[in-house]
C-alpha cells in the first residue's frame, strides 16, 4: 500500500475544512498554488479526483476516505503527545492548527450539559473543535470521516464505529406568559375566572412556533405526540441557537420547544411558563466513536457519558 505524504493529508483536511484553497493556504501558512500543487500530487497517487470543485466544495468518496484516515493520524498524534506530557511535560508547545480534535454534537447538548463535560479536557490541552448539527443529522459527519465522535439520536453503531447511550433529553413547551395569556389563555367553565393558559389540539394551529432550523421536527414531534395526531402543519419561525430560541420566546415571538434543562429555570423565576405540563418529550442520546484503541478517545467517551449521567434522564 502507497504512503501518503502527511502534509498533503492535511492538505486536503484543510480544503474540506476551510471551505476554499485560499482559507487553505492560510490556515497552511502556505501559498494557494502550493495547496493545489499538494492536493494535485495526491490525486495523482490516488488515481482518482478528490474533491468537487462546487460551492461548497465536498470530498469525493476517495476523498473522503482520506479525510478519515488523515482524522485518525490526528487521533494517534494527540494520544502520543498525551503520552509525552506525562513523561516530559515542560518538553512540548500548544498543538497545531491540523492537531485538532473534531467531534459533532447537537445544539441543545452543547447550550446544557456537553460544555461542562469537555472542559477538564480542553484545560489539559485537547484542541477541540466542536461542530454542531441537528441530533438526527449528527451521525452523518461521523459516517463521512469528518469527525471521530458525534452526539447523535442514532441507536445502531456506524461501520467501524461503537456506540454508548447517553440518556434522554427531556423537552417541554414553553411560552412567555403575558404570550401564553394573551394567545392561549381559556376561562374556566363558569366563564369568569381564567384558567392556566395552555397549548391544546384545538389552538396550536393558531400560534407560531419557533424552531431551530428547517431540519428541526421536534416541534412537530411533540404536538403530533402530545395531542395523538398523525398530521400537524405548524407555523413555525427559525432561530438558530439553542438560547436564541430561549430569547425569541422570552421576546413574545412565540411557543418553542426546548430542552427542560434550559428552561426550567426561568420557569421557576417565572419568566417562562410550561403551556403542555401534561406532556415532556424524551429524546435518547447516543455517544459514537471510531472503534480504536485511543487514550484520548476513551477520555472523551467516560468525560461525556459522566455528565449525562448527571444531567440527563436514565
Amino acid at each position: 500500500m502507497s504512503t501518503f505524504d502527511p502534509d498533503a493529508l492535511e492538505c486536503l483536511a484543510a480544503i474540506v475544512e476551510e471551505g476554499g484553497f485560499e482559507r487553505a493556504a492560510q490556515r497552511l501558512s502556505i501559498t494557494q498554488s502550493a495547496v493545489s500543487q499538494r492536493l494535485r500530487a495526491l490525486e495523482a497517487q490516488v488515481g482518482t479526483v478528490l474533491i468537487v470543485r462546487s460551492r461548497p466544495l465536498k470530498p469525493t468518496s476517495a476523498g473522503q476516505l482520506l479525510l478519515k484516515h488523515t482524522k485518525m493520524l490526528r487521533l494517534l498524534r494527540a494520544d502520543l503527545e498525551r503520552d509525552l506530557k506525562e513523561l516530559a511535560p515542560s518538553s512540548l508547545g500548544g498543538a497545531r492548527e491540523e492537531e485538532r480534535i473534531s467531534i459533532a454534537i447537537n445544539a441543545d447538548s452543547i447550550a446544557t450539559w456537553a460544555l461542562p463535560a469537555l472542559t477538564e479536557l480542553v484545560q489539559q490541552g485537547l484542541p477541540m473543535e466542536i461542530i454542531h448539527d441537528d441530533q438526527n443529522f449528527t451521525h452523518e459527519w461521523l459516517r463521512e470521516g469528518q469527525v471521530l465522535g458525534c452526539v447523535t439520536t442514532l441507536k445502531q453503531a456506524l461501520r467501524g464505529c461503537k456506540v454508548e447511550p447517553l440518556g434522554a433529553m427531556q423537552y417541554i413547551a414553553v411560552a412567555a406568559p403575558a404570550f401564553a395569556q394573551g394567545r392561549l389563555g381559556q376561562r374556566d367553565g363558569a366563564g369568569d375566572r381564567p384558567a392556566a393558559p395552555a397549548l391544546t389540539q384545538y389552538n396550536f394551529r393558531e400560534v407560531p412556533f419557533i424552531a431551530f432550523n428547517r431540519k428541526d421536527e421536534l416541534p412537530v414531534e411533540f404536538v403530533g405526540k402530545a395531542f395523538g395526531l398523525k398530521r400537524v402543519t405548524l407555523n413555525q419561525l427559525f432561530v438558530p441557537s439553542s438560547e436564541g430560541m430561549v430569547r425569541a420566546v422570552l421576546a413574545g415571538w412565540g411557543v418553542s420547544v426546548v430542552p427542560r434543562l434550559l428552561a426550567q429555570g426561568l420557569i421557576d423565576q417565572g419568566q417562562l411558563v410550561n403551556v403542555a405540563p401534561h406532556y415532556t418529550l424524551p429524546v435518547q442520546l447516543y455517544w459514537h466513536c471510531w472503534n480504536l484503541e485511543s487514550e484520548v478517545l476513551d477520555a472523551l467517551t467516560a468525560a461525556l457519558k459522566q455528565t449525562a449521567a448527571q444531567s440527563l434522564v436514565p
